[in-house]
């Protein structure tokens, strides 16, 4: 049967379009509830919607910036941790030095010769295995870690490496095997000079550290506030939707007991006839 063959009266008519125009509203404003949004798509407002997805679009870049950021901090502090057991190395040797310069027993004196030696080599094996993250920026200068702050790699930091081996250090094995006072106190001198290096370089890299995590916080803050900026385009007020559905709820039974009271008037009328 089609459209046509059926005879409605025009307040039937009129309360089926009022019906359907309730029933358009109940449904967009559940789906406002269970969304949370009152903008979902372009088609609900496409100016709070583009606005809305360019903020979180940025949002989304920023943190990957701040997982960068993340692993960059976590890489200066490794470091930092590596120079602090490369000086506990250093004063070690301060103190194999100490004790040569106790004793006037050659024998004595070529053993701890050769264990500052080893030593020596520890502080090296110590500082290759500073590796991290596919970076050591402790065994050679020409080694930098590059820390960008933003999504298009505009504003950056440059870490440069140093190199605290003990030839990086200038620091020499045991000279002529510790025999003389001359060659004792040329190392312990030595050593004093790569322990205000180390000072400085430690110095140098927290400073880094804590600008990275300076950075790192700002961008966090910078992310929060567009996710922010997008939410207060899109976001639904749940008081206002619930009154809303209550109301058009309300309506639309009012609605189909209006159709019922329209049908029953045509039969009333058709009964007369």
């Amino acid at each position: 049967m089609s459209i046509g063959e059926i005879a409605l009266s025009s307040s039937a008519r009129a309360n089926l379009s009022a019906l359907q125009s309730t029933a358009t509203l109940l449904e967009k404003t559940q789906q406002h509830l269970s969304s949370g949004k009152n903008v979902n798509s372009a088609t609900d407002n496409a100016t709070a919607y583009f606005a809305s997805q360019g903020f979180l679009n940025r949002a989304n870049n920023l943190n990957t910036v701040k997982n960068n950021l993340a692993t960059a901090l976590t890489t200066v502090q490794s470091v930092t941790q590596s120079i602090s057991s490369v000086t506990s190395v250093v004063q070690q040797l301060q103190g194999v030095v100490t004790q040569a310069l106790g004793t006037t027993d050659t024998s004595t004196r070529l053993g701890l010769a050769s264990q500052f030696n080893q030593l020596l080599t520890q502080l090296d094996t110590l500082v290759n295995d500073a590796t991290f993250n596919g970076t050591n920026l402790l065994n050679s200068t020409s080694n930098n870690l590059v820390v960008y702050f933003n999504e298009t790699n505009t504003t950056s930091l440059t870490i440069s490496g140093v190199n605290i081996s003990y030839s990086g250090l200038n620091i020499n094995t045991a000279g002529n095997n510790f025999k003389d006072a001359a060659s004792i106190n040329s190392a312990g001198s030595l050593l004093l000079t790569a322990l205000s290096t180390l000072v400085t370089d430690a110095a140098n890299f927290g400073g880094n550290a804590t600008l990275i995590q300076t950075r790192q916080d700002f961008t966090t803050s910078l992310i929060n506030n567009l996710q922010s900026a997008s939410n207060n385009l899109t976001l639904a007020d749940t008081n206002t939707e619930g009154a809303n559905l209550q109301a058009l709820q309300a309506q639309n039974q009012l609605g189909i007991v209006s159709l019922g009271i329209s049908g029953q008037l045509a039969q009333a009328i058709l009964r007369i006839l």
